[in-house]
């Protein structure tokens, strides 16, 4: 199986469908093993956390949840827009391009 994942971790992202479509975010967790990515502000959930020590607070939380990376799609540094990558140069020359204006990532 394929555990390669388009986005890494630092990238903006714009969520493409479900309930968060339309959210951008930066990416603050990549999982390629399960294909799930974690993005700052997108797919809040709440949390029910019990104390761990005396004295400090329990109740709820919101935290990120994780969602699969072909929901998210990167958003280019010059031209603004969500794109897809592609790829130029071989070997340890390889950089991500924007599809639509040919602008480098990184």
């Amino acid at each position: 199986m394929n555990n390669k994942v388009h986005v890494k971790t630092g990238d903006t992202v714009v969520v493409i469908n479900g309930k968060n479509r339309g959210k951008q975010g930066k990416v603050m967790q990549v999982s390629p093993k399960e294909g799930k990515v974690i993005v700052e502000g997108v797919n809040m959930v709440t949390k029910h956390v019990k104390p761990k020590q005396m004295g400090e607070p329990g109740g709820l939380i919101k935290a990120e949840s994780a969602l699969y990376a072909d929901k998210v799609q990167l958003v280019c540094p010059k031209c603004g827009k969500a794109t897809r990558v592609g790829h130029e140069g071989k070997g340890k020359d390889k950089k991500r391009v924007c599809k639509k204006c040919g602008a480098q990532f990184e």
